[in-house]
């Protein structure tokens, strides 16, 4: 087997062997480890976490007002029903995890902080080989696996997107950027700029409104919400009439579901007309005065970029309270006490807030090696954008970035299975996605169309992801609407998996 492991480095308990090996534990790992139990029952698992709990995002993000900006009719589980609100808390999220794991007996698959450095992959022996970091040794932890599913997210939990600001070395006050929030942070009374205007910008400012002296937005350009009141009332007319929690969790997720397959279609069809009901809205709560075509009037068409959600106008409404403010301008520099605009205008600050984005994770940053060859990613064709050309017995769960991220993995958790099911049923402990001769000819389009979704996280990063052809099954959609019908209907002998 090819494995390079300097000895000094390798701790020298047992190997540790499984069927499958499950590669983080937030949403997705413990909704493979759900459908893993259920449907494929003989096989042995385990999930590795880097944190020290489960919960992936909603354990990594302490910030103010943290929260879900997807309903969890869809971001929730289509086995375990939500009772609450549309829109969660993180810590009703994790409520919500632990519960379902606690009911399916998940946790003791689970082992905490172990993270993933290197995998290495052997035709020979048919298994991946891990090196894993235990508690943040530097003696790895070998586990073996046939299988492995990559459900680590797809951003890097440890550290932010943040720009380089000129001048950022001469502010005065903290610089805080929302993914490594500092738990002893005192903003009560203080001047707060949140730099950003996406989901995590709508979120903090008016969760600190309150306790601020005052919270300004300062955005490079405006960004489309969505305000609506945080409920859902067919959801509660089910609920008066005695309706099962399973029933209503099912009949709400299909009206969701609809709804935004509207909204996604008019975004390409009626955009304009969409545009001016987003924009309608905005101006119904923040009242004429304001100046709505300046600050919250995007440029790009809607849902081009994540349409950020607000629960009762949150936003709008600390907005119009004067509590907090939005300036659109761009940064010229940090001073000492705050922010010069290129327009020549200052935003006096106590506290600077980086709400600027994430850095992607592609594949959970780990080091892979097939058969002694280190992996570029980018040179592999997506199959299904779940597995991935010249990769043998490995998956990646990477959800949608319209639809909740969570249909996206049940669909693959259900093509898993039924893949590990099917290679069973072959006797073959080895499946390759490999291009036909029909193929070879593709051309090479990016992993997520930049006109369809062209998020600054994507674009920053995309030169690192496999690529997606032009049939299928090399197509990554990103359209759950067409993939509900598709993934589950996958030919799994169409030549172009190929099994030994």
């Amino acid at each position: 087997m090819n494995v390079a492991i300097k000895s000094s480095q390798v701790n020298n308990q047992d190997i540790l062997n499984f069927d499958v090996l499950i590669v983080g534990a937030g949403i997705s790992g413990i909704n493979a480890a759900y459908h893993l139990q259920n449907f494929c029952k003989e096989k042995s698992f385990a999930l590795l976490e880097n944190q020290e709990s489960f919960g992936g995002t909603w354990h990594t993000h302490k910030y103010p007002g943290i929260r879900s900006d997807s309903d969890l009719y869809t971001f929730g589980y289509n086995w375990k029903p939500w009772s609450g609100t549309p829109i969660a808390t993180a810590g009703e999220i994790l409520s919500y995890l632990d519960e379902g794991m606690e009911q399916n007996d998940i946790r003791k698959h689970i082992r905490f902080s172990h993270d993933v450095k290197r995998a290495t992959w052997s035709t020979t022996d048919k298994c991946w080989t891990l090196q894993v970091s235990v508690n943040g040794s530097d003696d790895f932890q070998i586990y073996t696996c046939n299988f492995l599913w990559m459900c680590q997210g797809y951003y890097r939990h440890g550290s932010g997107y943040t720009p380089e600001f000129k001048g950022a070395e001469n502010f005065n006050g903290p610089i805080v950027h929302p993914q490594t929030w500092p738990e002893d942070l005192d903003y009560k009374g203080k001047k707060v700029v949140v730099i950003g205007s996406g989901a995590t910008a709508a979120t903090l400012v008016p969760a600190m409104a309150e306790d601020c002296a005052h919270i300004t937005m300062l955005q490079r350009s405006p960004t489309y919400f969505a305000a609506a009141p945080n409920r859902n009332d067919l959801v509660e007319t089910l609920r008066k009439l005695d309706i099962p929690d399973e029933w209503i969790h099912e009949i709400a997720r299909r009206q969701v579901l609809a709804d935004q397959q509207k909204t996604t279609r008019r975004s390409f069809e009626e955009p304009e007309a969409l545009k001016e009901e987003l924009i309608g809205i905005a101006k119904k709560i923040l009242g004429n005065e304001f100046d709505v075509d300046k600050h919250f009037t995007p440029k790009y068409r809607p849902w081009r970029q994540r349409l950020a959600f607000l629960p009762d106008g949150d936003l709008f409404k600390a907005i119009k309270s004067g509590e907090a403010s939005v300036v659109t301008d761009q940064i010229d520099s940090f001073t000492e006490t705050g922010i010069k605009l290129k327009s020549g205008e200052t935003l006096e600050a106590d506290i600077i807030i980086t709400a600027t984005g994430f850095n992607m994770s592609v594949l959970g940053d780990v080091k892979f090696n097939i058969d002694g060859t280190d992996l570029d990613f980018s040179d592999c064709w997506a199959h299904r954008g779940i597995l991935f050309s010249g990769i043998p017995n490995m998956a990646w769960v990477f959800g949608y970035l319209r639809t909740s991220w969570t249909m996206r993995s049940d669909l693959i958790s259900d093509f898993v299975c039924r893949l590990l099911n099917h290679m069973d049923e072959k006797d073959v402990a080895m499946v390759t996605p490999r291009l036909r001769d029909e193929d070879q000819s593709m051309p090479e389009l990016p992993f997520v169309d930049p006109e369809n979704f062209n998020a600054g996280y994507l674009t920053r990063d995309m030169h690192k992801m496999p690529k997606q052809g032009d049939r299928q099954p090399w197509i990554f959609s990103q359209d759950y609407y067409s993939e509900k019908e598709e993934i589950p209907a996958a030919d799994l002998e169409d030549g172009t998996l190929i099994y030994e």
